[in-house]
């Protein structure tokens, strides 16, 4: 409703450039900060009941007594602030307006824990596919992920910066004993980003491993067929040598000759599957 949110904007008296980013679903993480307020994008991460992965643009401005919330959908992970916000003694009720910007924050944050959980669910089923069934399907499974993985690292990623500048920030609207329980985000955020780096891994590995899988594969039937084809090239060398029709070879006019030669054959199969066999090729 950017009308409304016009009208928000020119009541707190806040930049028309803030307005704009306010609206802008594509916008990527940033803290701005001014004078008399601090203006904050974030993307809030979560799973929805169909186990999609939404990523929900929020913007948030710290002012002095109050904090502004400006969400893209009405779904979100802000249930426990507001359970702790009914509570009358509880902690978020007795501290300033950057306790709650603090609080909003961190269920982001801690939410992006269950996104994380998410993928490495998908990865591990993923990882079971490509070592049962290498089917292209899960190729294309493996490719979506990997672009899963990718959005989720840049729409984390600089949040971290994000937290450490306002831990910094002289800013006189975050007060000292805030920016401890900031810390505690940042330190959240550093697991986060570690364990995004290890996924972006995993993900690119199970491509090599389907593509090792299914060369595999494909070696193993180039083994049979060439096994098949060893067994069947002196059998076929024989059968061409008697088909030749030469009036003076002396096999052909043997009582016991056709017999003869399908001895020799069987006996040559038998002793190459033997062979193979030794050798572990079957």
């Amino acid at each position: 409703d950017e009308a409304f949110i016009e009208i928000v904007g020119k009541r707190f008296g806040l930049n028309s450039l803030i307005m704009e980013d306010t609206v802008n679903t594509l916008q990527r993480p940033k803290v701005d900060e001014y004078d008399d307020y601090i203006f904050g994008v974030f993307k809030m991460l979560y799973i929805n009941s169909e186990n999609e992965l939404i990523c929900e643009h929020v913007a948030m401005v710290l002012l002095k007594n109050c904090v502004l919330v400006f969400q893209e959908l009405e779904d979100d992970v802000f249930s426990g602030v507001r359970q702790r916000i009914k509570t009358e003694s509880g902690r978020i009720r007795l501290k300033g307006a950057d306790y709650l910007f603090f609080a909003l924050l961190d269920a982001i944050v801690d939410n992006y824990f269950v996104v994380l959980e998410h993928l490495n669910h998908k990865i591990e089923s993923l990882e079971e596919l490509v070592y049962a069934n290498p089917t292209p399907d899960v190729a294309h499974q493996i490719q979506q992920l990997k672009k899963e993985v990718l959005k989720v690292r840049r729409w984390i990623f600089p949040v971290k910066e994000l937290v450490s500048r306002l831990i910094a920030s002289e800013n006189p609207l975050i007060k000292k004993d805030t920016k401890v329980f900031l810390r505690d985000v940042l330190d959240h955020l550093f697991e986060i980003n570690e364990s995004l780096q290890v996924y972006r891994e995993m993900s690119m590995s199970l491509m090599e491993m389907y593509m090792s899988n299914m060369s595999n594969k494909m070696n193993e039937v180039m083994k049979v067929l060439t096994i098949m084809a060893s067994i069947f090239i002196p059998l076929t060398f024989i059968a061409g040598i008697y088909g030749m029709n030469f009036d003076h070879m002396p096999e052909l006019h043997w009582e016991y000759g056709y017999y003869m030669v399908w001895g020799i054959m069987i006996i040559l199969f038998i002793a190459m599957l033997v062979y193979f066999k030794k050798k572990h090729w079957l």
